[in-house]
């Protein structure tokens, strides 16, 4: 029996009743009707031997195992086809086109914005598209072009430079230790409302591994986003880890415990061996370098 072609249409209808759960909002999501995303899903299981890739459930349409074992090729799809057209677009001769970074929640939201926006006033014809999570991009199935890591890349054919260290340390605002008390000594943080994680993740198992005491019941707030902790600390809900850098930009922040809560964290700049030879891609990495190096240097100068 000859094998009907593979369609990335397909797959991208795929992908979007995956997502959602539905062939209407799969439809609305992609800009296509629902008889259109129907058909694709037929077609894509014909092509794929017959095999049901979605039933139907009281929460809508749930995947079938099946399904769930070509999910991973089919995110590799599309992350191959959006980086396809990240490196067709610009103009020869020029610094232009789109670039996707990726890096942890606070770098994301506090560090690189300010990067990004120095990089784009020199060169405006640069795109930037940025993802601030804690979850590890994919740099080779090309999810990012770039990422700014917290741990040392382990992955072949990247190129990777250490930035530096970024010191964190232990803060609590000056309302919360007017309203709570000063802790003396670190045994006496059990009688305050500490701020931390809700689920274990790489990045707090790197911090247990260089010698950070962090377990989940010593949280009174918990969250697994880095922001929210950081927005905790500064309106005295708790003491709490931050960066020092950022620490330093909040006069109402009080550092405790200097000597024995100060840990430092490795900042790696990671992209695709393969983008070496891209402008702008290179461009960005080496600012990236530069001005992520110059961070991680004033957070080694701060106490």
């Amino acid at each position: 029996m000859e094998q009907l072609p593979l369609s990335w249409d397909h797959c991208r209808s795929f992908l979007g009743v995956w997502r959602t759960g539905s062939l209407s909002a799969a439809a609305r999501a992609s800009g296509l009707t629902q008889p259109t995303v129907a058909r694709h899903i037929t077609q894509l299981e014909d092509a794929l031997g017959g095999g049901a890739l979605f039933i139907r459930s009281p929460h809508g349409l749930s995947p079938t195992d099946l399904a769930g074992s070509l999910v991973p090729h089919a995110l590799s799809m599309e992350a191959s086809a959006a980086a396809m057209v990240r490196a067709a677009s610009g103009v020869d001769g020029e610094i232009a086109g789109a670039v996707r970074l990726s890096a942890s929640q606070i770098i994301g939201v506090e560090v690189l914005p300010a990067i990004l926006a120095r990089i784009g006033a020199e060169h405006p014809g640069i795109d930037f598209e940025l993802v601030a999570t804690n979850e590890t991009s994919d740099l080779l199935r090309r999810d990012a072009d770039i990422a700014v890591r917290m741990v040392r890349p382990v992955q072949g054919a990247l190129v990777a430079q250490k930035a530096g260290d970024i010191q964190l340390a232990m803060y609590a605002h000056r309302d919360y230790l007017a309203r709570r008390g000063h802790p003396e000594v670190i045994a006496d943080l059990q009688d305050h409302a500490i701020v931390g994680f809700d689920q274990q993740t790489a990045g707090i198992q790197s911090l247990q591994n260089i010698g950070m005491p962090l377990k989940r019941e010593m949280f009174a707030f918990r969250t697994d986003n880095d922001v929210a902790q950081l927005g905790a600390i500064r309106a005295g809900f708790g003491i709490g880890i931050c960066q020092t850098n950022l620490a330093r930009g909040n006069p109402d922040l009080v550092r405790l415990f200097p000597e024995e809560m100060s840990f430092n964290l490795e900042t790696w700049i990671t992209m695709h061996e393969d983008l070496r030879g891209n402008r702008r891609m290179r461009l960005v990495f080496d600012r990236l370098i530069a001005d992520i190096t110059a961070y991680t240097k004033a957070s080694a100068g701060y106490h």
